[in-house]
């Protein structure tokens, strides 16, 4: 599709496309939810919008960095629970209904077959002992352990924030109430591996479908960017929908460059 073409014509081109697929695996990235209010990580360009994010191994080594990360993670999380189901959702979820983020607004929107790729923030994991808690539990914990530490929280990426760096060293990380490890979200962190029984199904998956969407995504990051490989390899047929460039578009046979939730809002709409 060529890059001059009207937004009208490019969603025809995709609605057409769509038509011509019964079962289409759909990966989606944080350009999904950038309407639901949780910021993204990278520009148009694939560029880093801010500092990258915190890596697992500093995390797991580093008191500093752990600290960090809960302190900013505790003060982030209100605005990022509140969060709703963007257009993008909740179209994706009509199109499954008529016919797959760590944030769990396609499940809220309605869509049933999701593969949490790279996890979910709304629990979180012990790397000790394994113990899996519920996050709105371990917010309760913190504030019980942080009485009156409060901080002014300007929104970030996966539920982060930014907050003043001074009230950080006043901030109380969190321990397994179990066997006292650390714990983090049951996210895949950067410089993390997929669990591979999680990967194995997504692969699976798209080892059953006729075509590869991928909405929202800037595909930098190798754990999405190899299922459009795999489809490539494949012979499946690709359709990238992402307001900037992507790691795939050499792959796609169709490329629509806007935002995720109008497009596809208006893909399921009745032509």
């Amino acid at each position: 599709m060529r890059s001059d073409a009207s937004p009208a014509r490019e969603i025809d081109a995709l609605r057409r496309w769509a038509a011509r697929h019964r079962r289409v695996f759909v990966l989606t990235g944080a350009g999904c939810s950038t309407a639901s209010g949780i910021p993204d990580y990278r520009d148009e360009r694939g560029e880093w919008k801010r500092r990258p994010p915190v890596m697992y191994q500093a995390l797991r080594s580093d008191a500093a960095t752990y600290r960090r990360y809960w302190a900013r993670a505790f003060a982030g999380w209100d605005r990022f629970a509140a969060a709703a189901p963007s257009g993008a959702h909740h179209a994706l979820a009509a199109w499954e209904r008529a016919t797959q983020n760590v944030d769990g607004l396609h499940q809220s929107a309605g869509s049933r077959q999701v593969i949490d790729l790279h996890g979910r923030l709304d629990a979180v994991v012990c790397l000790g002992c394994g113990e899996r808690v519920s996050r709105a539990e371990w917010q309760r914990r913190m504030r019980a352990q942080n009485p009156g530490w409060d901080a002014a929280a300007i929104a970030a990426p996966d539920g982060d924030a930014d907050i003043d760096a001074r009230l950080i060293e006043s901030f109380v990380p969190p321990r397994c109430a179990s066997c006292g490890d650390l714990v983090k979200p049951d996210v895949v962190f950067f410089g993390e591996n997929v669990p591979a029984e999680r990967f194995e199904r997504a692969r699976a998956a798209l080892d059953h479908a006729d075509a590869l969407l991928v909405a929202g995504s800037s595909l930098a990051v190798f754990s999405g960017f190899r299922f459009v490989r795999q489809a490539h390899t494949a012979g499946l047929p690709i359709a990238i929908v992402n307001r900037g460039e992507t790691r795939g578009d050499e792959f796609a046979e169709l490329k629509v460059a806007g935002d995720v939730g109008v497009v596809l809002t208006h893909l399921v709409a009745t032509p």
